[in-house]
């Protein structure tokens, strides 16, 4: 184990060593009382990019200038702007890049992959999400069970945790799918669970439903951007994201989506829009249907280019920075957090997230020990100290230190907060 210390000398010499630490300047961060707050909640909103005002006033500026022609001239045309994400997108998630579109938000992609995975039959059409799943996809798979005629009652399986503190174990899926694997059609599954932060392995839960002929989706909300992922060698069919948390494309920014190329060239069922046509007799205006081959072809409408100009400014930091090296310094953040909790702290709070690294991402879900109203009572305090994390009902703080823009001086902030509200 690191030899961590509670001191700020100890803080700033880490953050000084920090290879990445100039990221952090490229980073709007929200001032508290004449300083920089220290910034938790990239899991929820990620911080914004400075570079983003000045990429949104040139696509502006060609709006202006070019009119229509826009869509044909400038740095960047507008007819192939989603292109000018894909293959950083794709090196974030572990995919090549004709497996992967930026369109729509989270929820639509997951009704819109649902119609081409869930293909419910009268012996199959159960779908396997976790207990307490988020909302987007618990009220997303209960509407496509009744819309296609099943009752939820009986069509949704919710596996509850078996581990302390509300985890799941590998077994525990083990255990649902050879319960109820015959009779599931989907497995829909996140990344990372949001109230828990427990990180899953997603090849290993793609190989165990495939197994038992399942089909395979993941929500990736709280993973991309986050985890190195390798969404290709997971064998998942397909998966979604929003990009507005730890990809920092600002509120309610353009989503992703993930298509094995396995069904690439596929006949699946889909709801059709001309930019998913193939783009090569898109503009003949045909009357027939003809997919773009890859994750393209799940595309409705033409992209919304000054939504997708933060995601651009946003990829080319992680492009730069590396997912392998954002990942060493997120373990290097959450263990500081973590130690800290556990060594100076825990007569007032403990951790749910799991220990081991591997199956966890940068948050830490902590519940404040004697309940919620005391749990209530100090993220108030941290919020109001300008510790700016997140509150889950019933329980649960959140607090993720993001590589790009967080710092062991942020982590040992909140440790000190947190103590002077205990000693308060």
């Amino acid at each position: 184990m690191t030899d961590y210390q509670a001191t700020p000398g100890w803080a700033a010499a880490a953050d000084d060593a920090d290879p990445l630490r100039a990221f952090r300047d490229e980073f709007l961060i929200p001032p508290h009382e004449g300083r920089h707050s220290n910034y938790f909640c990239g899991n929820s909103l990620g911080l914004q990019p400075r570079a983003v005002r000045e990429a949104i006033a040139a696509e502006l500026d060609y709006w202006g200038e070019l009119g229509v022609e826009g869509h044909f001239k400038g740095r960047l045309p507008w007819m192939d702007y989603h292109e000018f994400v894909r293959d950083d997108l794709a090196e974030v998630v572990g995919a090549s890049p004709s497996e992967v579109v930026a369109m729509n938000t989270l929820g639509v992609n997951l009704h819109l992959m649902m119609v081409s995975f869930y293909r419910p039959t009268p012996g199959r059409h159960a779908i396997l999400i976790e207990a307490g799943a988020f909302p987007t996809d618990r009220y997303a798979v209960e509407s496509q069970i009744r819309f296609h005629g099943y009752d939820p009652a009986t069509a949704l399986i919710e596996l509850e945790a078996d581990e302390p503190n509300g985890t799941i174990s590998e077994a525990a899926f083990e255990r649902a799918l050879a319960e109820h694997g015959a009779r599931t059609a989907l497995v829909m599954l996140p990344g990372v669970q949001y109230r828990t932060g427990q990180a899953f392995d997603l090849k290993a839960i793609a190989r165990l439903a495939h197994a038992q002929g399942c089909q395979v989706g993941f929500d990736l909300a709280h993973a991309v951007g986050n985890l190195p992922l390798q969404l290709h060698d997971s064998d998942a069919d397909f998966a979604i994201w929003c990009s507005y948390k730890y990809l920092n494309a600002g509120p309610g920014a353009v989503g992703g989506a993930f298509v094995h190329e396995r069904h690439a060239r596929e006949a699946l069922p889909r709801f059709a829009g001309w930019w998913g046509h193939d783009k090569t007799t898109r503009f003949q205006m045909g009357p027939q249907f003809v997919p773009t081959p890859g994750a393209d072809g799940w595309q409705l409408s033409n992209p919304p280019i000054l939504a997708l100009v933060p995601l651009r400014v946003s990829l080319d930091i992680f492009r730069r920075a590396g997912m392998k090296r954002l990942r060493e310094k997120s373990l290097a953040l959450t263990g500081y957090l973590e130690w800290l909790v556990r060594t100076q702290l825990s007569d007032v709070l403990e951790i749910v997230t799991p220990a081991d690294p591997a199956r966890r991402g940068a948050q830490l879900s902590i519940r404040v020990l004697g309940g919620r109203a005391r749990g209530r009572a100090l993220f108030e305090h941290l919020m109001a100290n300008g510790i700016i994390g997140d509150w889950r009902e019933p329980d649960v703080i959140r607090i993720s230190p993001a590589p790009l823009y967080n710092r062991h001086a942020d982590c040992l902030a909140f440790a000190e907060a947190v103590r002077r509200w205990v000693d308060a």
